[in-house]
């Protein structure tokens, strides 16, 4: 990034303005940007054969690219990375947008995967881009957990939390569970769970299997390591992902011919590859980041861009993310004080129902 700044200041003003003009052109349209459009509109009065001259030498510098040989000029992925870096003018959130954002916040409920569901489609449909909310894990004091059979092969697991919030997750349990077995198994967890976070729970369980081997049925054992399993998330986070707004980047993405690489995104989504790392992209603090296409692993095959900002917990600790994706062309102007107002009110959603 500093390569990029120090690359602007060495232009001089012509190719400058060119640079940003033939950006901003495209971002606006999605199309390439020709130079006789550009005639029109610089501050100083100069011939189409000029600025075609410019676009060349920016083109040689790898900052645009020629589509086609006849067309205008397109932003490369380290042409829009410097502009976003040096010349990118962040606007101020618009009312409409912020009343769209609030109108998520109106409800008392405390059911904060509805709120976060209803945050994730509103801000879809403001920014007219797929939302990502990286929701945190359930961090209260955990009260009761119970196991209910489903079957010879399926059993549900209830997680009761001290706060009233409940979860539950089907599981394969060990063949041969009774009834018995599976109380046994309750009655060895309460013993040692209440008043312990979810996240403490899995190395204080293990412990006490290892200690307390004889005085546990191995059936029984086998039923406690089971449920574990399913909330320790075996291949993927302890976080819930909620996705909106998947018809959007189909639509941008039919424009523009890249409905594959589209596809191969949610693919990737749907899977939750990767999703660990969405808390690692805000390793920095505070802040809105983005990201143009192989600057994530995640988006790299799809060519999208990511705008993405963390949120905190009432004891400013970094717990979740929310994003915007979209087409690399997204208005990153408007959308970036959007998805930074939705981190904040994500944030005070969380702390208030903590």
């Amino acid at each position: 990034m500093s390569d990029g700044r120090k690359l602007l200041e060495e232009m001089n003003d012509r190719s400058r303005e060119v640079f940003r003009r033939v950006v901003e052109g495209y971002l606006l349209t999605g199309a390439p940007v020709g130079s006789r459009n550009l005639t029109r509109d610089m501050s100083e009065k100069v011939s189409a054969a000029t600025i075609r001259n410019v676009m060349q030498d920016l083109e040689y510098m790898g900052l645009l690219d020629s589509p086609h040989v006849s067309a205008g000029r397109v932003p490369t992925q380290s042409g829009l990375r410097m502009f976003v870096d040096g010349l990118l003018e962040v606007g101020d959130l618009q009312a409409a947008d912020r009343e769209m954002m609030d109108s998520t916040m109106s409800s008392n409920s405390q059911d904060v995967a509805g709120a976060l569901d209803r945050i994730g489609q509103t801000l879809s449909g403001v920014t007219q881009g797929a939302s990502l909310v990286l929701a945190p894990k359930h961090e209260a004091p955990i009260k009761h957990i119970e196991f209910v059979s489903l079957g010879h092969d399926r059993a549900l697991v209830v997680l009761v939390f001290a706060d009233g919030h409940v979860e539950n997750r089907i599981f394969n349990p060990p063949p041969g569970q009774t009834p018995s077995s599976m109380r046994e198994a309750a009655n060895f967890l309460n013993a040692l769970i209440e008043g312990r976070t979810l996240s403490e729970v899995q190395s204080v369980i293990a412990r006490h299997i290892s200690e307390r081997r004889q005085e546990i049925d191995q059936l029984a054992r086998a039923m406690v390591e089971s449920g574990l399993a399913v909330w320790s998330g075996e291949g993927e986070g302890p976080e819930r992902l909620i996705v909106r707004g998947r018809a959007n980047l189909l639509n941008a993405g039919a424009e523009e011919g890249d409905l594959d690489r589209i596809r191969t995104l949610f693919d990737d989504l749907e899977r939750k590859r990767d999703i660990a790392n969405f808390l690692e992209l805000a390793d920095e603090g505070e802040g809105v980041r983005i990201f143009i296409g192989s600057e994530n692993k995640l988006f790299s095959l799809s060519g999208s861009s990511l705008v993405v900002s963390p949120y905190m917990n009432a004891d400013r600790k970094i717990v979740g993310a929310v994003g915007v994706i979209g087409p690399t062309r997204l208005n990153y102007g408007r959308i970036v004080p959007i998805v930074n107002y939705t981190a904040q009110l994500v944030g005070k959603l969380i702390a208030d129902r903590s």
